[in-house]
């Protein structure tokens, strides 16, 4: 990333005194992104506590893998790829990194300065610019194969003699 070493400190100390409170802080997190973006809640079909644990846990994935780019870039990339199938688009990160912001500051109080805000804000952004690259991929990859499969399924219907024919052209 090319958070600073600072803001990495500022994000982990910060989220370290977050952790304690994860299960109250994951609910919060979707009681606010639901108000703040009522339209996203039919993409979450689990139990929102079960949903609330999940988004603690890779958050703290991530912000443990701060000073390993690489592998935070593979794992945040994984997470965008399965993210696609569940309809998520890039529309979404807006109101899902304002929810994320606000928890932080209800959760963290005097402490949320406004550097720690400041360094959350650039750990989303960064992570969400992976996020989103790998939605792009995946969403182009689902229509190449979906092209694939209407061609095979046009093809079969086609008599027999054109599709030898076809098939070597």
């Amino acid at each position: 990333t090319s958070m600073t070493p600072e803001a990495i400190d500022l994000v982990q100390t910060s989220f370290a005194k977050v952790k304690p409170i994860a299960p109250q802080a994951g609910a919060l997190f979707y009681k606010n992104l639901f108000q703040i973006a009522p339209q996203l809640q039919p993409l979450f079909k689990a139990d929102v506590h079960d949903q609330g644990r999940k988004l603690m846990d890779m958050l703290s994935i991530a912000v443990g893998m701060l000073r390993q780019p690489e592998r935070l870039r593979y794992a945040v990339a994984q997470l965008g790829r399965r993210h696609a199938a569940y309809g998520v688009t890039q529309e979404h990160f807006r109101p899902v990194g304002q929810a994320l912001i606000l928890t932080l500051e209800q959760g963290l109080g005097a402490d949320f300065t406004p550097q720690v805000k400041m360094a959350w804000m650039v750990m989303y952004k960064e992570l969400m610019e992976v996020m989103g690259e790998s939605l792009r991929e995946a969403n182009e990859m689902r229509a190449v194969m979906q092209l694939r499969a209407e061609i095979a399924r046009r093809k079969k219907t086609l008599p027999w003699w054109k599709r030898i024919w076809s098939f070597g052209a």
